[in-house]
C-alpha cells in the first residue's frame, strides 16, 4: 500500500468518527488564537482555555496587551508554564500587530512567522482556522499519528509537514490535523494506544509491527 493510499483511506477513517472536530481552543477574535496557541505549548488547551476566559476580558483588544504591565500579564498567564516568556511574547505580538500591520492578524506564512513567538505551528493553524487556506497543524498528536499509521517516517515537526502536504487534499488538510488531536486523545494514545478499538487498524503500519 502506497502512503497516498494510506493518507486517502486515514481521511475517510476519520472522517467518519470526527466530521465535525474544530479547533479546542476558544477564542473569538483572530489574534485571541494565535495568542492562546502561544499559551498552549507545553499547556494543555483545557487549561488554556481556563485562563484565557479571564485573560481576553481583562485586556479586551490589542491595544491593552500592549500596554499591560508585564509582570501582571506574567502573574495572569502563570498558569499556563513558562510565563516569563509567553507574556512577554504576547505583549510584543500585540504592539507588532499594531504597528506592522493595523491591528489585523496577516495571512501569510511569511509575515505570521515574522511576530515573536509564532512557529509555523501556529501560522498554519491561523491560516487554516482563521483564513480557511490549506494549512498542515503537526502537533504531537498529529506527528505520532501519522507516523504510526505509516504517512511519514519523520519525527521533525517541519518534515512532517512537507510529507503530509504531498498526501492529504489542500482543502481538508487542516481539518484532518484537528481530526488527528481528538483520535489521539480517544484512541491513539502516546503510551498505551487502544488498538483494539480503533478503527484504522486494518492499515495502521504501527498495529501490524506490533500486533504478531
Amino acid at each position: 500500500m502506497t502512503r497516498k493510499e494510506r493518507a486517502a483511506l486515514a481521511c475517510e477513517e476519520l472522517e467518519k468518527l470526527y466530521p465535525d472536530v474544530e479547533c479546542s481552543l476558544v477564542y473569538d477574535k483572530p489574534y485571541e488564537l494565535m495568542f492562546a496557541t502561544r499559551l498552549a505549548a507545553q499547556c494543555t488547551d483545557a487549561r488554556v482555555n481556563i485562563v484565557t476566559e479571564t485573560l481576553f476580558k481583562k485586556y479586551p483588544t490589542l491595544e491593552a496587551f500592549a500596554g499591560a504591565d508585564l509582570a501582571e500579564l506574567e502573574q495572569e498567564v502563570k498558569p499556563c508554564g513558562f510565563y516569563h516568556t509567553k507574556a512577554k511574547s504576547l505583549k510584543e505580538m500585540a504592539a507588532q500587530l499594531i504597528e506592522r500591520f493595523g491591528g489585523e492578524v496577516p495571512q501569510t506564512m511569511e509575515e505570521l512567522l515574522s511576530l515573536p513567538g509564532v512557529g509555523r505551528k501556529t501560522a498554519n493553524l491561523i491560516l487554516g482556522d482563521v483564513y480557511g487556506k490549506p494549512a498542515v497543524v503537526t502537533d504531537t498528536h498529529c506527528i505520532r499519528i501519522t507516523g504510526r499509521i505509516g504517512l511519514t517516517d519523520n519525527k521533525e515537526p517541519a518534515k512532517v509537514e512537507k510529507d503530509l502536504v504531498k498526501l492529504l487534499p489542500p482543502e481538508t488538510s487542516n481539518h484532518f490535523c484537528h481530526q488527528t488531536v481528538q483520535f489521539g486523545r480517544d484512541i491513539c494514545k502516546a503510551r498505551k494506544p487502544d488498538c483494539g478499538n480503533c478503527s484504522l487498524s486494518y492499515f495502521c503500519r504501527y498495529y501490524a509491527k506490533n500486533s504478531k
